[in-house]
């Protein structure tokens, strides 16, 4: 049935309205009404007018919900009414969302059917899913523009899946979307359950979450668990009181000398974790800004309540989240505050949790300290699904550098082994500042000299610039890196624009110089808006170099040797087999310190990777004393090179060049 197909109205019988519960949600008595479709299914219809939010109706009438929507449900809202209806089956098990009808308060139009897609099941099926996953992380509002407001949003993101989809990408990464006073880049949440009203509705967000499905596209999501805003009701409730129910959700103490051993994160403008707050007359804990008081989690009712906003964005069909700061969510006396336990003792039942109601969904973990830390966040294959290796990012930055592969090498063997049902996530660049926290003195020096000798390009303890601005606009170096990061183990992340080579903006404040609109063509504002320029949130690259009449998607497309068509070419090659995903990694150590080398190995097949980190041609001499015989095939250009014998293989790679050969076992002829 079409969006636009009406269908007879329905009557809802006497017995239902008589015997409709009444909830109180935080606007006041609400009536829920059950009413059933010609199909039988049942409906429910809410009345949410004043401030009532669906997050309400399912932390208060978890039963109800559970009862007349078993396997989850799906809603559509119109004016002051949300419209539920079930799904009878999880969505991680169905091929496809089943039709549901929703009450539109419209007499000419009584019921409007929508259908919903999903991940065909071959997806679904597999619990792995993300090992094979090529990551995109997207900002909403600089994507593109919809609506001519100047700000991005879901309906743009919508349109451009078609991109996305000839891009080769298989997950979309959101950062924050929801309520948020956007001092911190929407990481300040003020309501977890509801989205930035210039990125768009709810229904638009479902909109966008059904053409990514359809287009074989996942999509997760930012979750900010440590703390909210300062603007969160949660928060204002707490500080109003402390005979509030919600005073402790949140930590509070009389004196700013407790934890004193917690360092301070942001050093360039926290001077304390503890800031006083006039209205509570005490201090309040905070590890990030000060603008953004942290959540009690020793109290049982906000692990519930976290609980629930997972529930609420995962019943919509979200296919998981990168679990933002999550170190930090206990404090203890003699401590650094990070790592605790407790903190283990929570993800696990977060993990337990996502395991038993929503199977094949996907947690990543941000944690930026030692992989020997890191490793931890896996549990025994029990909490985290995924982790960021953040020491390996600035590791193959100084290699380039240096020339020389020994520091990517060293934090590897530094790497600990994980449980077979995990998996590191890898980057270059993202949203936040190359971070260089896991840099000794000596490694921080050096970057800073090589990547940001104007102070401006600083920012906290990183580097706030984009990676192709970092290697100065260099191809070979772009391509080497990208090559690294698709080779080496874990799952890597694209972030938005790097795909054709975007700059920055150094002049804008904090991390906001990464954060600028993509640049889709050479038409006004780079085809991003059509608003009037004044009007973008941060205003387009426009230098000779990286400006979006030279660097654009549209001028890109159009020819095969760019960026963007060999990045995508890069995708599809990842892609096209399970090794780099899954497979282990074996070492070859090579006289030639320039040339990097190793092995991915997968279920009998090997794949050798050589990589010349020196900006001259380089001669390397490889020992491969177990594949004697094999013979090479270079992946990209399907070349057969002469076959391995006893003697270490003898290659030649152009500057900044790299290989990957598929190595073929001889052809055994039995007599």
């Amino acid at each position: 049935m079409s969006s636009t197909e009406q269908v007879p109205q329905i009557s809802i019988p006497e017995e239902v309205q008589a015997n409709t519960p009444e909830i109180t949600p935080r606007g006041g008595p609400r009536r829920l009404s059950i009413v059933r479709s010609r199909t039988q299914e049942p409906v429910l219809q809410v009345d949410i007018s004043d401030d009532t939010t669906l997050f309400d109706i399912r932390a208060m009438h978890k039963e109800e919900l559970s009862k007349h929507f078993p396997n989850g449900f799906v809603f559509l809202q119109q004016g002051s009414f949300l419209h539920l209806s079930a799904r009878k089956e999880k969505t991680t098990k169905a091929t496809q969302f089943l039709p549901y009808v929703t009450v539109q308060m419209n007499a000419a139009s009584p019921f409007v059917t929508r259908n919903n897609t999903a991940l065909p099941k071959t997806h679904l099926d597999d619990p792995l899913w993300f090992k094979d996953a090529i990551f995109y992380e997207i900002l909403v509002r600089g994507f593109y523009d919809s609506n001519g407001d100047g700000i991005g949003d879901f309906k743009g993101i919508t349109e451009k899946m078609p991109y996305l989809h000839w891009l080769g990408i298989t997950c979309i990464w959101l950062v924050p979307f929801y309520q948020s006073p956007l001092r911190d880049g929407g990481y300040d949440i003020s309501d977890y359950c509801s989205i930035l009203p210039e990125y768009g509705t709810l229904e638009d967000f479902q909109e966008f979450l059904n053409c990514a499905h359809a287009h074989g596209i996942r999509v997760i999501a930012d979750l900010v668990v440590n703390h909210t805003s300062d603007q969160h009701s949660w928060f204002q409730e707490s500080r109003s009181s402390r005979d509030n129910p919600k005073r402790d959700w949140y930590v509070w103490s009389d004196t700013p000398d407790k934890w004193l051993t917690a360092p301070i994160i942001f050093i360039d403008t926290e001077v304390s974790n503890w800031t006083w707050d006039e209205k509570a007359g005490q201090f309040f804990w905070h590890r990030f800004f000060k603008h953004q008081p942290d959540l009690n989690f020793e109290n049982p009712e906000v692990q519930e309540a976290m609980l629930d906003v997972m529930s609420f964005w995962l019943d919509l069909g979200l296919d998981g989240f990168r679990v933002d700061a999550v170190p930090y969510l206990f404090e203890e006396e003699n401590t650094i505050c990070a790592n605790l336990p407790k903190t283990h003792n929570f993800l696990k039942r977060m993990r337990s949790f996502i395991d038993q109601e929503y199977p094949n969904r996907f947690l990543l973990a941000e944690a930026n300290q030692p992989p020997v830390e890191v490793s931890d966040y896996f549990g025994n294959g029990d909490e985290f699904h995924s982790c960021f290796h953040f020491p390996i990012m600035p590791r193959m930055f100084i290699s380039i550098r240096k020339q020389n592969y020994l520091p990517i090498m060293k934090v590897l063997k530094a790497t600990p082994n994980i449980p077979e049902n995990c998996q590191w996530s890898t980057f270059l660049r993202n949203h936040d500042e190359l971070t260089l926290e896991m840099c000794d003195d000596e490694e921080r020096r050096q970057l800073y000299e090589d990547y940001a000798k104007d102070p401006r390009m600083r920012c906290n303890i990183g580097i706030r610039r984009r990676l192709a601005q970092l290697v100065d606009n260099d191809r070979r170096e772009i391509e080497l890196l990208h090559a690294l990061l698709f080779g080496l183990p874990g799952s890597p992340f694209l972030y938005y624009g790097d795909e054709i080579g975007m700059g920055d903006n150094i002049y804008l404040g904090d991390r906001d110089g990464v954060r600028t609109p993509m640049q889709w063509n050479g038409d006004r504002n780079a085809g991003f808006s059509k608003a009037d320029f004044a009007r973008l949130y941060f205003p387009v690259i426009m230098d000779p170099v990286f400006g979006y009449q030279s660097v654009n998607v549209e001028a890109q497309m159009r020819h095969e040797s760019s960026l963007l068509h060999w990045i995508r070419k890069l995708i599809n090659f990842r892609k096209s087999s399970p090794i780099f995903g899954r497979g282990e990694m074996e070492f070859i150590e090579t006289a030639n310190l320039k040339v990097f080398s190793f092995l991915r190995k997968y279920q009998g097949h090997a794949v050798l990777c050589v990589y010349n980190l020196g900006k001259d041609a380089q001669p390397a001499e490889i020992p491969l004393p177990d594949y004697i015989g094999y013979t090479p095939l270079e992946l990209f250009g399907k070349t057969e090179f002469p076959s391995i014998t006893s003697k270490p293989y003898q290659l030649a790679i152009g500057a900044n060049g790299f290989y990957w050969f598929n190595l073929i076992a001889p052809i055994r002829i039995s007599h």
